[in-house]
């Protein structure tokens, strides 16, 4: 069974200071990376996820230092990474063709925003045929706003997953996937 983990969207617009501050983000940066060493001590697929905005979109444009995947989850030299212009990352991207190529049984996602992003990456896997896991503590989410009223982020986090292991993935940890 190969397993590629596959990093959404873990950019700097995410975290404090940045365009777009997401609750939780350095604690899910941290798990993430945890989640990234034992992938890489393993010797498993990794590919990198990096969304690109075009200038004046206010946040992950290409190139600006809040366009830069976190230090934490950076690539390595020879890991892959798609670039991506839309929330669902095989969207107008190579990453199915990838997957198959590495002979991916599962996908293991993990990245930011748990409500865009992954959630539309996750479902598109799904959809595609992917065994699908999600790791929840090492993805993110910001405050929403809907008819009124303010979601905080964790909620909004804690939906999304819901949802997604309602029949889209396995939703664990990344205590439970490294042991």
């Amino acid at each position: 069974m190969t397993r590629v983990l596959v990093i959404v969207d873990i950019q700097r617009d995410y975290f404090p200071g940045g365009a777009y501050p997401l609750v939780g983000a350095d604690a899910a940066a941290e798990r993430a990376a945890v989640l990234l060493d034992s992938q890489r001590a393993a010797g498993a697929p990794v590919i990198h996820v990096r969304h690109e905005s075009e200038p004046g979109a206010g946040m992950l444009v290409a190139g600006s230092p809040g366009g830069q995947i976190d230090a934490r989850v950076a690539p390595l030299a020879g890991e892959t990474v798609v670039p991506k212009k839309h929330p669902n990352a095989f969207l107008e991207t190579p990453l199915q063709g990838l997957l198959v190529e590495a002979a991916a049984s599962e996908v293991l996602v993990i990245g930011m925003q748990s409500s865009m992003c992954v959630d539309a990456t996750v479902r598109a896997a799904s959809d595609l045929g992917f065994a699908v896991t999600v790791a929840a503590d090492a993805c993110a989410a910001p405050d929403l706003e809907f008819a009124g009223r303010t979601i905080g982020g964790a909620d909004v986090h804690t939906a999304f997953m819901a949802a997604l292991a309602a029949g889209y993935a396995d939703v664990t940890g990344v205590d439970e996937l490294v042991a």
